[in-house]
């Protein structure tokens, strides 16, 4: 596994209420992919981070308050690390910025230097955040309610099948993701949807797997990028979209999406989030 010590995660905590982008923390993709080539990656997407408590002042000292949303491309050359960003976030309070144009347009400069790409951020007052992306699940199959026992709670991709003999195309989805951050161990909790044509996916072989992750340590964004990989190898899918919901830890959220064809995610978030 990588050694993470040197992120803000394995440091004494420097908190700041004045804005100060040298907070964030960027990560090298490369550090846990096997190719360093953008244009070899087997998969297009986004990383699509949501951030509920980013506040500052107006230029009166008013407090403001808006819910933003963050894309990432996944070919950027970084990532960034999760506690730096809620840091950098957090160094907004006590900073004046005469409108939300100003404040978009910071902190676009800000990510898309520490990472390399051009995010796309968009800042919704929260009455304007109603219905941008709603509560629901997409149509599809639960495959959670499985009568299994259990044994393996490392990533192994030898549980996936797939029935070579029979195509279709469906939507399966399981709540039962857990992974552990790669430094301080917490748990991180995810829902997770597989959109796929082809082969049909064994799905005892495959909540086997997504359980398997249990006990693993790395960040969500390699998560999901192993889980296409392996379901990519293992089942030989024509098409495939790979898309986790984490919950939300300091007002953040990480949805990683990857696909063979698709570059955006579908619009929703899961309950729990």
């Amino acid at each position: 596994m990588s050694d993470y010590r040197f992120t803000e995660l394995g440091k004494e905590t420097r908190y700041s209420d004045h804005y100060d982008p040298s907070l964030l923390c960027p990560i090298a993709r490369v550090k846990t992919r096997q190719s360093d080539d953008a244009k070899s990656l087997p998969f297009i997407g986004v990383d699509l981070w949501t951030a509920y408590e980013l506040s500052w002042l107006n230029l009166d000292g008013l407090p403001q308050v808006a819910i933003v949303e963050f894309m990432v491309p996944c070919d950027s050359q970084s990532i960034v690390e999760s506690k730096s960003f809620k840091l950098y976030l957090n160094s907004f309070i006590q900073t004046q910025f005469a409108s939300i144009d100003a404040i978009q347009a910071q902190l676009v400069n800000d990510l898309s230097a520490a990472t390399g790409a051009i995010v796309e951020v968009v800042v919704y007052e929260i009455a304007e955040y109603l219905g941008i992306q709603p509560i629901a699940e997409p149509q599809g199959i639960c495959i959670d309610r499985q009568s299994l026992v259990i044994d393996r709670y490392h990533p192994d991709a030898s549980l996936l099948d797939s029935d070579k003999s029979f195509e279709v195309e469906e939507t399966l989805y399981s709540h039962l993701l857990k992974t552990n951050c790669p430094v301080t161990d917490q748990p991180d909790w995810a829902s997770i949807y597989l959109f796929y044509k082809g082969p049909k996916i064994d799905r005892e072989g495959l909540l086997k797997y997504i359980v398997s992750y249990r006990q693993h340590q790395d960040f969500h964004e390699q998560c999901v990028e192993q889980i296409f990989l392996d379901i990519m190898t293992a089942c030989s899918p024509q098409a495939l979209s790979v898309y986790a919901r984490y919950m939300r830890r300091g007002g953040l959220d990480i949805n990683p999406f990857r696909s063979t064809h698709l570059s955006r995610p579908p619009l929703f978030r899961q309950v729990r989030q």
